[in-house]
């Protein structure tokens, strides 16, 4: 079913901008922001009513989150010691809510996992028992539940006591589908289809396994909607959602591409982190996301008419999660605490102390705790250029204490680093590509940089104005030395806009080391008050 014109009528469509409410630093962006400021709700009215002046409807209360990222315990934040996130109290206000509606549902967007030592150390095992414990209705797969590797996914679908549903990602030989592609639940007598989509970042995760296939461009994964509502049309589906893992922006773009014969009615999606004060509306969808991390949950209150197969009354909210918010779950806390113990005792060992705290707040930008990892890491290489993916860092801080679990969650993705050789036509291309303002959506591919880059974009015109190395000017005809962690050779096309083969023309890649962490665990071990500073490598005019 599609919402009806008149329940949506003054509903703009917005972008992805922060709502003015939003605190500093609380913007869309890089993986790791978060964010808990209250954003007031949104709601729209529709009287819908039979000739003989009733309505068949019921009332349902949709909970959803997203990238959570193993974000399970809460933290203190504030003067008066707030507590702040955690899955202990977001479980609190899920019993609430439970306690206190009679139809709720609650849903996950994707990225259930990785982010966090407790994550990392069992692999996501104890997310998922975790999970099961939260025990969300329906979920959707997230690139980063692809980090372990596909038999492990499998592993850990297996372990689930929810449904984890994906439309577009088959097994390419035989034209299956890897995972449960949708779900029908039955609520109060009304039958709710959720369908699930995953963003391309998956694809490049299992670039290398050519078993695997997935339709997941925009008009793909359209056609594959369609293809479910079309299978259940004589079904009396009385509302569908659509549980993405693409990013705010393309969203927009797949709601506009879904025919509205189909019916699909919501967007609940995460990937970009986004943060909104209402939900957007595109060809009468409404599509919303809540932000990242447990800090927040987003909660949607609709009355559905059964004989119309319409939305006649919607408030959503964005809703800070804190201790003023509910009691938090001392059973679930206790459970988190079990993994936390084994983690704090393998972890808690000083790694190094510097000079400041160094920040990362932003993926888009250049940082100063991303100047640092990639100064080191290029220095290791000895290359002239560092491609840092700013996505593998997966935190907004670190130190001045650094511990080794600090260092282990904040750069969770081991990796190997290979060095290349490139022209200085092919250097300038994948600055101008990686540079380009459709990139920093959030949703692209950005990179940190070493010292001595300097690059400078113009927004405007689409160009790179100019780019030197220790100030001199890279030569188009000179050749020159790059370093890449291992994904983002793999994906070099889509992230650098270099082919495999471009990157290797001229010499072959060398293995700078098989392991980036321990590279950058040694390093740390071995100095004391490292310092690093934002200082124009990438500018943008």
């Amino acid at each position: 079913m599609a919402l009806s014109a008149e329940v949506l009528d003054g509903v703009s469509d917005i972008s992805s901008t922060v709502s003015e409410e939003l605190t500093a630093g609380q913007t869309r962006g890089g993986e790791g922001v978060r964010a808990n400021t209250l954003v007031r709700p949104y709601e729209r009215t529709c009287e819908r009513k039979r000739k003989d002046g009733t309505m068949n409807t019921k009332k349902f209360t949709i909970l959803h989150s997203n990238d959570m990222h193993g974000d399970f315990l809460a933290e203190v934040k504030g003067s008066g010691g707030t507590l702040i996130g955690g899955l202990a109290l977001l479980s609190g206000y899920l019993n609430k809510v439970r306690e206190e509606e009679e139809n709720v549902l609650y849903v996950i967007s994707g990225d259930m996992v990785q982010g966090s030592m407790i994550d990392s150390e069992f692999r996501g095992i104890s997310t998922m028992e975790i999970m099961n414990y939260l025990a969300p209705d329906v979920v959707t797969l997230g690139n980063h539940e692809l980090d372990y590797g596909l038999p492990h996914l499998l592993f850990l679908e297996k372990m689930a006591n929810f449904p984890i549903v994906n439309a577009n990602l088959y097994i390419a030989k035989y034209h299956r589908r890897l995972m449960q592609p949708y779900v029908i639940l039955q609520m109060a007598g009304f039958d709710i289809l959720f369908i699930g989509i995953v963003t391309d970042a998956v694809l490049q995760s299992l670039t290398m396994d050519t078993q695997i296939a997935s339709f997941i461009s925009l008009e793909e994964a359209s056609t594959e909607v369609g293809k479910i509502c079309n299978a259940y049309k004589d079904e009396d589906i009385d509302l569908t959602v659509l549980l993405t893992h693409i990013g705010f922006d393309s969203d927009k773009e797949l709601a506009a591409m879904l025919d509205p014969q189909w019916g699909v009615d919501l967007i609940i999606g995460g990937h970009s982190h986004t943060i909104l004060d209402r939900p957007a509306k595109v060809n009468d969808i409404l599509i919303t996301q809540a932000g990242v991390g447990s800090d927040q949950i987003g909660r949607f209150d609709i009355v559905v008419d059964d004989d119309t197969n319409s939305i006649v009354e919607y408030k959503w909210q964005l809703i800070p999660v804190d201790s003023s918010l509910a009691e938090p779950d001392q059973e679930l806390q206790a459970y988190i605490n079990s993994f936390k113990e084994v983690v704090d005792r393998k972890y808690n060992t000083i790694v190094c102390r510097l000079a400041r705290k160094l920040t990362h707040p932003l993926r888009e930008e250049e940082t100063d705790l991303g100047n640092l990892f990639a100064d080191i890491f290029g220095g290791r290489a000895g290359a002239d250029v560092m491609f840092l993916g700013s996505g593998s860092i997966r935190g907004t801080s670190l130190g001045p204490l650094v511990t080794l679990g600090d260092l282990r969650s904040l750069f969770a993705f081991d990796d190997a680093l290979h060095k290349f050789a490139v022209s200085g036509a092919q250097l300038k291309s994948i600055f101008r590509h990686i540079m380009r303002l459709d990139n920093r959506d959030g949703e692209g591919e950005c990179y940190q940089v070493n010292q001595g880059v300097q690059a400078v974009y113009v927004d405007a015109t689409g160009e790179l104005e100019s780019l030197t190395l220790d100030g001199e000017p890279v030569a188009d005809d000179g050749e020159y030395t790059i370093c890449l962690q291992g994904f983002h050779f793999k994906n070099s096309g889509p992230n650098l806009g270099l082919t495999n083969e471009e990157l290797t023309a001229l010499e072959p890649p060398r293995v700078v080391t098989t392991s980036a962490r321990d590279v950058l665990e040694e390093y740390l071990h071995a100095k004391q008050h490292l310092d690093a500073k934002v200082e124009g490598r990438l500018v943008y005019k």
